[in-house]
């Protein structure tokens, strides 16, 4: 992975995981764990959509919204979890 590739995943990532704990009326996990949430979310996403064949509009606003879908699946579980 390139300094570039790494850049975006984190920058990317960082937003989804953000949008992610708007989305889901919680302050999130803070900035680091936004940013875990969100790159682990991106990949969870990227693979959950192509699985079901989902494409959204154009490669920054796919990987926004794949991260974020990702990201909101993966708070989900995390919050199941923690009640428990």
């Amino acid at each position: 992975m390139e300094l570039e590739e790494a850049i975006v995943l984190v920058l990317i990532g960082g937003v989804a995981g953000w949008l992610a704990g708007l989305i889901l009326k919680g302050g999130g996990f803070g900035l680091l764990g936004n940013i875990v949430i969100g790159v682990l979310g991106s990949f969870f996403g990227g693979w959950l959509f192509g699985v079901l064949g989902i494409s959204v509009g154009s490669e920054w606003l796919d990987l926004i919204v794949t991260a974020t879908v990702g990201a909101l699946a993966l708070l989900f579980l995390i919050r199941l979890v923690k009640r428990a």
